[in-house]
């Protein structure tokens, strides 16, 4: 019987990844795989971006199934990560935060090793709406909304300029914003 690290894996099975060598640095790679969708896996999807909050019959009449069908198919997706969520599309600056930027954050070499988990620390701030983690001269790319310059300001010191592992920031100030339709 192979044993826990064992060179012999189960026959069958494949062969787990050895994670020592591994130089994503415990980021999420889900990026590289992609799930197999049909025509009605694809309308599903487009008529949910549209309106999260569509009834399932109506879902169903939109992808031409039936709405137990339906409720499978929706089930299935969220089951797979294809779906990864509702979400309100709150709009920031009727919320009372209507300056957004978009902070460009270069990491130090010596931080490297901790980008997964500096994105969610990222994530987690008030004021964050997305972060993207990057390939390029940039490590992040943090979307924030704002009451006021001052509060963002605040933010990027206290936030970002102050942390010992960032080595540079950003700012670019975004006047206009359009949510693309695709899913």
């Amino acid at each position: 019987m192979p044993t826990r690290g064992s060179a012999n894996p189960v026959p069958g099975q494949p062969r787990p990844k050895d994670l020592r060598h591994d130089r994503s640095w415990g980021l999420d790679r889900r990026a590289g795989t992609s799930e197999r969708l049909d025509d009605v896996d694809q309308r599903l999807l487009t008529a949910l971006a549209e309106d999260a909050r569509i009834p399932n019959n109506a879902l169903a009449a939109k992808a031409g199934i039936a709405p137990s069908t339906c409720l499978t198919r929706v089930q299935r997706l969220r089951e797979r990560g294809v779906i990864r969520g509702f979400h309100a599309d709150v709009d920031p600056a009727r919320a009372g935060h209507p300056l957004q930027a978009m902070i460009a954050v270069q990491m130090r070499g010596t931080a490297r090793t901790r980008l997964s988990a500096y994105l969610q620390r990222l994530a987690e701030l008030p004021g964050v709406l997305n972060v993207f983690l990057l390939g390029g001269a940039h490590d992040f790319f943090v979307h924030v909304a704002a009451a006021d310059s001052d509060a963002l300001n605040d933010f990027v010191i206290e936030h970002l300029s102050t942390d010992p592992d960032v080595a540079l920031t950003e700012t670019n100030l975004i006047f206009q914003h359009a949510r693309a339709g695709w899913y």
